[in-house]
């Protein structure tokens, strides 16, 4: 199971790594999704935190059958580098 939580209190799925979460957050409007924005802390910069973040986040809107919208610029350029991922976007 992925470390990734979807805080929907937040709209924003997390990954907490150590006393740090980083973030992406989104809104949802019928069977879309929308990733607004998504911080990851300096401290956990350069390790490939985010990519994990976007990679379990997208994997859990897959499963619950949505489609994307990446406004965030770091999602849409993960997608762009992943094309397993390109059928998510609507």
């Amino acid at each position: 199971m992925s470390d990734i939580v979807n805080n929907k209190e937040r709209h924003r799925y997390e990954l907490a790594v150590g006393e740090y979460i980083a973030a992406t957050y989104y809104k949802i409007e019928g069977n879309v999704i929308t990733f607004i924005h998504t911080e990851v802390p300096a401290e956990l910069g350069g390790k490939g935190i985010g990519s994990k973040l976007i990679r379990g986040a997208l994997d859990q809107v897959r499963a619950d059958g949505l489609k994307v919208i990446p406004q965030c610029p770091f999602v849409k350029a993960f997608i762009e580098k992943h094309a397993e991922y390109q059928d998510l976007l609507k």
